[in-house]
């Protein structure tokens, strides 16, 4: 077989694919669709059955999404509320992973999907069901199916769009028919609004025809009763990231006072900072590695799977959001759904300090389509002419407002020169700036020697434009909040510091106090072969070298075990190549000598420096050109490669020189070249954990 695969490699891939779909079918089933009290998740009258719900409650527009990390998600109800907005349609908005599609040909209204891609051309987690049924459905059993689709991919993929690829393929073979054209959007061109824009407005221009509809002013109309309550008791949430931490609640533990889960998107375990130091400093920048500790839970995780890190807004970035739109932070509400279909996407009642500082992204970009939605609310004539001419022109918002990286309240405190938007409802704002979410770091720890504690490695976001003068400071949510950790942790007074924003570290009532975070463990396919003789090729630079200091820590910590129990084991080379600027921002750089003094010779580190006084720019793409014999021979000796780090120019740079020799190497054009590189990617030999 080409590349040096043998029939075993071959038989342990197939039965590492076959766990992992078992482990993925069984958690999404189990776990993710279960409520608190181990009921599957009802809905609206208790049935799963999804045409029995839309017709019970008397929807005539149906939005499906499916979502990895919420933005599918974000995206399904912006275009449901413009739905409802413009043409009145009662819109039913719902997560697949919520119902069973048994019924879907009898559905009687048009459906639109939205659907990201995870990974490989992947469906997320929570739509395998979904997924299991359309690719099943036979050809026909979808003939009275009406839909639209909205693809939501990153081109640096390979399997771009994969997911959305392959709903539209197989709703199409079952005799579904589709209105419109596939939409599809691009995280990786950074035009994901632009591309969501110009589907949307096509599908609602060919939706009234179909429909027959009067389109009418949009008027923004919610889907909840906002209530303001008097006093705070225990049941007010104050910022908990889900009602077991409220007061009122008891957390689920065994005797030994173990937490048990599942943890997960509904639910994290509020993690112990057991030690945080910085790696280095520079003008611009600073990396910090950070420790938590699991044992309080029973979460597992193995070498190469991410940490999700729930953050909050910083002190600063709300009292700009509340000053913006002159709202109280102590005022208590509570949501009522007024459409038995929709859930309240935090938990209630709470604050309104708490929902801005703890549930909503206020310091994400801003999109057009928010602009056109606050036309409204304007607070003057004025100001309302220049946001609707700015939500309509694409090439002028760009310019004006996409390249100052304004979040809302810079966008709107620029627009009406500080006066305040004290007319847009607390109803619209919680409906229309995106849910906060988790996010996503590879863990650079090992499951086998640390087996109770997750390392993660992170730059700390925090930069100026200096062509832009005028444009705001990007600082990053998650990383700066590890940045106060630290510094508080090692003693560093933070009052004292020209630190740009500050964080309620103790967290609603002091749950986060003693340097804590709310974390779960997302699974990954990013994994070293089972067999550890087996080569390995590794390209990650800056802190794409987060898994790989992972699985070098793995192998050390195997070797050391085997030679303990008497056994003789020959481990394969593992070949890292690492990329920094320099010599200063080297990440982990004297842990590396002794990893490769323990493991026998069997590991080598290749450097390239970007910035160097007085050289050339050297990235890692061009050291795998350097050691272009050496990485041949392996691949063709059965290597496993994988890939960490930026996807636009690093991972594309990596897979071109990788293409490159191979077609040299094997005598082959770069066409029957880039074929093999996609055959090893299918085969699981080429992963990439890239953003």
């Amino acid at each position: 077989m080409p590349f040096g695969i043998d029939n075993t490699d071959f038989t342990v891939l197939a039965g590492l694919v076959l766990a992992v779909l078992l482990y993925v079918k069984r958690n999404s089933i189990k776990e993710l669709l279960m409520s608190d009290d181990g009921d599957i998740t009802a809905v609206s009258s208790g049935t799963r059955d999804i045409a029995q719900v839309v017709t019970e409650n008397n929807k005539n527009y149906l939005v499906l999404y499916a979502s990895q990390t919420g933005t599918a998600e974000d995206y399904a109800k912006k275009f449901s509320k413009e739905l409802v907005a413009k043409f009145n349609l009662n819109v039913m908005c719902a997560d697949v992973e919520n119902y069973d599609f048994e019924s879907l040909n009898d559905v009687p209204v048009i459906v639109s999907v939205f659907i990201s891609t995870y990974g490989e051309g992947d469906f997320p987690d929570g739509a395998i069901q979904f997924e299991d049924f359309i690719c099943n459905a036979e050809a026909g059993s979808l003939s009275n199916l009406r839909y639209n689709l909205f693809g939501l991919g990153n081109s640096t993929y390979e399997f771009f769009n994969g997911a959305g690829k392959k709903a539209e393929k197989h709703l199409s073979a079952a005799g579904a028919t589709r209105l419109g054209k596939f939409g599809e959007a691009d995280d990786g061109a950074g035009t994901t609004d632009e591309d969501y824009m110009a589907w949307k407005d096509s599908i609602l221009e060919l939706l009234k025809d179909e429909l027959h509809l009067d389109e009418q002013e949009a008027k923004f109309t919610s889907q909840f009763q906002y209530s303001v309550l008097e006093e705070i008791n225990d049941s007010v949430s104050l910022g908990e990231p889900s009602p077991h931490y409220l007061p009122s609640h008891e957390l689920s533990c065994n005797a030994d006072g173990i937490q048990l889960g599942p943890f997960d998107l509904s639910q994290p375990f509020i993690a112990p900072i057991v030690k945080s130091r910085e790696l280095f400093s520079s003008n611009d920048r600073n990396c910090i590695h950070t420790e938590f500790d699991l044992s309080g839970s029973n979460i597992k995780y193995s070498t190469g799977d991410h940490l999700a890190i729930w953050p909050s807004n910083s002190l600063e970035k709300v009292e700009q959001f509340l000053s913006i739109f002159n709202l109280d932070a102590e005022t208590i509400f509570d949501l009522k759904p007024l459409d038995p279909t929709v859930e309240v996407p935090f938990p209630t009642p709470t604050t309104v300090g708490a929902v801005i500082k703890h549930y909503l992204e206020i310091t994400g970009p801003v999109s057009r389509q928010l602009f056109s939605s606050l036309v409204q609310f304007a607070p003057n004539s004025d100001i309302k002419d220049k946001l609707a001419l700015l939500s309509k022109d694409k090439d002028q918002f760009a310019v004006e407002i996409t390249s100052k990286y304004f979040n809302i309240a810079d966008a709107l405190h620029y627009l009406s020169d500080g006066v305040k938007w004290d007319t847009v409802p607390m109803q619209f704002l919680l409906e229309s700036i995106p849910q906060m979410t988790p996010r996503y770091y590879s863990i650079s720890s090992s499951s086998l020697s640390e087996k109770q504690t997750v390392h993660v490695t992170s730059i700390v976001e925090n930069f100026p434009n200096p062509e832009l003068p005028d444009a705001a400071p990007v600082v990053g949510v998650t990383t700066n909040l590890l940045r106060n950790i630290q510094l508080a942790q090692n003693n560093v007074n933070i009052a004292e510091t020209n630190l740009p924003v500050h964080y309620d570290l103790n967290g609603p009532r002091n749950l986060l106090a003693k340097h804590k975070l709310p974390v779960h463990v997302r699974r990954s396919n990013f994994r070293l072969p089972s067999n550890p003789s087996t080569p390995v090729i590794m390209i990650g630079p800056g802190t794409g070298i987060a898994p790989f200091r992972g699985f070098i820590r793995e192998r050390v910590t195997f070797l050391e075990l085997q030679k303990k129990g008497g056994n003789n084991v020959s481990l394969g080379k593992h070949l890292l190549f690492y990329g920094s600027r320099n010599t200063d921002d080297f990440l982990y750089q004297d842990e590396w000598p002794e990893y490769a003094k323990k493991l026998d010779g069997s590991f080598e580190m290749v450097v390239a420096h970007s910035r160097l006084p007085n050289s050339k720019k050297v990235y890692v793409q061009d050291k795998l050109i350097d050691c272009e014999d050496q990485v041949f021979e392996m691949i063709n000796n059965g290597a496993f490669i994988y890939v960490c780090g930026d996807a636009k120019g690093m991972a594309k740079g990596v897979s071109t020189a990788l293409v490159g020799i191979l077609s040299r190497g094997k005598s082959i054009s770069t066409d029957e070249a880039t074929e093999l590189i996609k055959m090893l990617k299918t085969s699981g030999r080429y992963q990439e954990d890239v953003w």
